[in-house]
């Protein structure tokens, strides 16, 4: 691939990349090289730009009661205008939407999805601009483990069993908008020390995976272009 191809990374603090620690916060991030962005980056070498639109706490289309910044389908419409040209937006969410004062099921997390992959879907265009939509990757986050901080605790109470079951609602989805899918949790488990974040290996290693993932991607559809012309 001879042009630069540009990927957008929309998540939370996995994508943030939040260094888990056992008081559970405050905490710094790691730095870019080690958070999954930076991996996946290493990982695909020349040719590629990364965007990082990582919030900590952000949801899919939920509204925090405490912070009106997370909600992420109000947000993601301008982060997609702002940065187009796009070849492929990369959507890393859910965890949040786990949260018990959501009251959501899985599935309602997975709906919560689907309105950012339909945003994506039908960003062409931007402000005054001709570009097309970019693709779309969903990724599943893996499973919570258990927080040893009663905060935390509390704030997850009851969100283990949910977590577990977003990688199959986000692939019914993915199958259903025809977009891309991999699930997180067949890659890495939640090692961090507070059970919701990534250790730097965590991020090495979905890095590498997403970056596997985005190459197939990419050429694919770079040969879907080429039979269009012949």
């Amino acid at each position: 691939m001879s042009e630069t191809k540009s990927i957008l990374c929309f998540g939370d603090s996995l994508t943030w990349g939040w260094i888990p620690v056992d008081e559970g916060s405050p905490t710094v991030r790691y730095p870019f090289a080690q958070r999954w962005t930076g991996a996946m980056a290493t990982a695909l070498g020349q040719g590629y730009q990364i965007i990082e639109e990582g919030l900590s706490a952000r949801t899919t289309s939920a509204d925090d009661p405490n912070d009106n910044r997370l909600n992420g389908s109000q947000y993601l419409p301008a982060a997609l205008a702002s940065h187009l040209p796009l070849d492929l937006v990369i959507i890393l969410l859910g965890t949040n939407d786990t949260k018990p004062f959501f009251n959501r099921t899985p599935y309602d997390i997975a709906y919560g999805m689907a309105k950012l992959v339909g945003q994506v879907l039908t960003s062409a265009g931007g402000v005054g601009t001709p570009y097309p939509a970019p693709k779309c990757l969903v990724i599943a986050p893996p499973p919570l483990t258990p927080m040893p901080h009663p905060y935390f605790e509390g704030m997850f109470g009851g969100a283990h069993a949910k977590s577990k079951e977003l990688g199959k609602e986000y692939a019914a989805m993915a199958d259903f908008m025809k977009v891309d899918f991999l699930d997180a949790g067949t890659v890495i488990t939640t090692d961090g020390c507070d059970g919701i974040h990534f250790t730097a290996q965590n991020n090495l290693d979905l890095g590498r995976a997403v970056a596997d993932k985005v190459k197939e991607i990419l050429i694919r559809e770079q040969r879907v272009a080429a039979r269009a012309v012949s």
